[in-house]
């Protein structure tokens, strides 16, 4: 497992001509969220809200910050208003690889490879790889090299026909769970480059799989496994996403710790046989 120098990062959206308030209103329009609402949850007043979409008043850059913060702007997202209304970005965007990332660096190797024997991976915003352990290496066995060309992309590696596609047994379920994800980071994040994956993937074909096992007792999963095959064995996995709280960096705002639990216990004691 090691931690992989991901490509380059999308640039910080380009501020409106028109200034930060157009920008803010698409914001709140998005969350559906009223002016009155907004200026509530802020501390305002509907007719200051009114008056900075409108352009009529500049607000301050800890109203930008404020109203952002209740708007659930994205930390990327947050630099392009301040942009906008005239001021410098307050967060930095800080490359992986750079040495003051180091304690994080190490911190997510620790995580994941702890997690081992069961799969864990860290990926950024456009769902790049950036680390991954041995249990994520196992279930890439016999993918195309050029499909593990870095940087390493989790849905192409997942969604593509000669990727791990055609051993999800439960594809179509699993492809429609991925491609919803990816729609809902679209909508939150406005990115181009997600945007074009996005279309990538889901113009895939979907490759024939083998029909569902049936086990001889149906196993209750409390949320959507991904089913994959393994060595003529079924393996089901939950996935769970991690975030950082109150990022302060670009970076670190758009990586996710994705853990795969063993759903069964016979993915448990197949995974602990493998790793021994």
């Amino acid at each position: 497992m090691s931690i992989l120098t991901p490509g380059p990062s999308a640039p910080v959206a380009a501020p409106a001509e028109q200034g930060v308030g157009p920008l803010l209103r698409a914001w709140r329009e998005r969350r559906r969220i009223s002016q009155l609402e907004l200026a509530l949850r802020a501390g305002s007043s509907a007719r200051h809200i009114s008056f900075v979409e409108t352009g009529r008043s500049r607000p301050s850059e800890e109203m930008v910050l404020r109203l952002a913060e209740h708007l659930e702007v994205p930390v990327r997202e947050r630099n392009a208003l301040l942009l906008a209304a005239g001021y410098a970005p307050r967060y930095p965007e800080t490359p992986l690889d750079d040495p003051s990332m180091g304690a994080l660096r190490a911190g997510m190797e620790r995580l994941i490879r702890g997690y081992e024997p069961y799969p864990a991976l860290v990926v950024d915003a456009r769902y790049d790889v950036v680390a991954a352990n041995r249990g994520i290496a196992m279930l890439l066995e016999g993918v195309p090299e050029e499909l593990l060309v870095p940087p390493l992309n989790a849905m192409r590696l997942t969604l593509h026909p000669r990727g791990l596609a055609p051993r999800i047994r439960n594809l179509r379920e699993w492809r429609g769970h991925l491609l919803a994800q990816m729609e809902r980071q679209i909508a939150l994040h406005r990115s181009a480059p997600l945007r074009a994956l996005y279309e990538e993937v889901a113009a895939y074909p979907v490759p024939r799989t083998a029909p569902d096992a049936e086990p001889e007792e149906p196993v209750p999963y409390f949320a959507l496994p991904m089913q994959v095959e393994y060595e003529g064995r079924i393996l089901s996995f939950i996935s769970s996403i991690s975030t950082f709280n109150t990022p302060m960096d670009v970076t670190v705002a758009e990586l996710a710790i994705e853990t795969f639990l063993p759903a069964d216990p016979a993915t448990v004691k197949h995974l602990q046989e493998l790793m021994s």
